[in-house]
């Protein structure tokens, strides 16, 4: 072999070699790439798993609620707005239920009682006495409460987060002026109902059986301290009187934390005891 040869030789194996290297490079680039975005998701799903412990670490605060749903080719919106207690888990929301069609308000306001296991409504249900409460079992109801009531309890908004499987960090936001991180995710009802306080235990594992899917899709808004200021949840579930799934989607905003919430549950002698007519 000339020693021509013998360069275009060793100039070849050098060039395979280069070669050899820059892929294995891009490889371990992917491969340290893909380990990052799995090591971000994780750390999202953390952060979201751990927004109701944050809640109970502020005590309590002022809530909004807004659940959206479309029914009969029409969508309706029912509002709430109270206070909560995220360490007692009880509160207090006046629901206004949406208007007629020809835009008459022709519902009182529903006062509403939240509390473990239990849901207290005033001025629901035709034939109850004005100064009388309905009371629900919220164990029994086959949605946990999450939507049954007009508006979904704020701290077992927080606990269906418990079952977050996936989360993304969408990025930086604002709410009335605070500084909030986004996150979007899915979260899983049967996983949130094993993670949750005794008093959502048994409402999430309703809601996981009774729903069309106990897969939950979730939009998320963190303050600096891991609060939650707004989260949207995505429901689906199937109504008694129709057999295709009902897209419910209910928001809760949270805001002023700390302020009192003083919440005074119904007597025994203040609760009704008889038949609720159809309205």
């Amino acid at each position: 072999m000339t020693e021509r040869q013998q360069h275009k030789r060793r100039r070849g194996a050098g060039v395979a070699a280069g070669v050899l290297c820059v892929c294995l490079a891009g490889s371990g680039c992917a491969e340290l790439g893909a380990a990052a975005e799995d090591a971000r998701e994780g750390e999202a799903v953390q952060t979201v798993r751990s927004a109701a412990d944050a809640l109970v670490g502020a005590r309590s605060s002022k809530a909004r609620t807004s659940m959206e749903m479309a029914t009969g080719g029409t969508r309706v919106t029912i509002r709430g707005e109270g206070v909560y207690d995220f360490r007692k888990q009880i509160g207090q929301l006046k629901v206004l239920l949406p208007q007629d069609p020809a835009g008459t308000p022709d519902h009182r306001p529903i006062m509403e009682l939240l509390a473990p296991g239990a849901l207290f409504m005033k001025n629901r249900g035709a034939g109850v006495p004005a100064d009388k409460w309905v009371r629900v079992d919220t164990r029994s109801l086959s949605d946990g409460n999450l939507v049954t009531g007009g508006a979904t309890d704020p701290f077992a908004a927080a606990e269906v987060l418990r079952g977050a499987r996936t989360a993304t960090y969408v990025g930086e936001d604002e709410i009335a002026g605070t500084p909030v991180r986004h996150y979007r995710g899915t979260a899983d009802l049967g996983i949130a109902a094993q993670d949750a306080s005794e008093g959502n235990k048994e409402p999430l594992a309703a809601a996981a059986k009774g729903f069309a899917t106990d897969q939950v899709p979730f939009d998320v808004y963190l303050d600096d301290s891991g609060r939650i200021r707004k989260v949207r949840h995505r429901f689906s579930f199937v109504n008694g009187q129709q057999n295709n799934a009902v897209a419910v989607a209910s928001t809760t905003l949270l805001y002023d934390f700390g302020t009192p919430a003083d919440v005074r549950l119904p007597d025994d002698d203040d609760i009704y005891a008889g038949k609720i007519a159809e309205e």
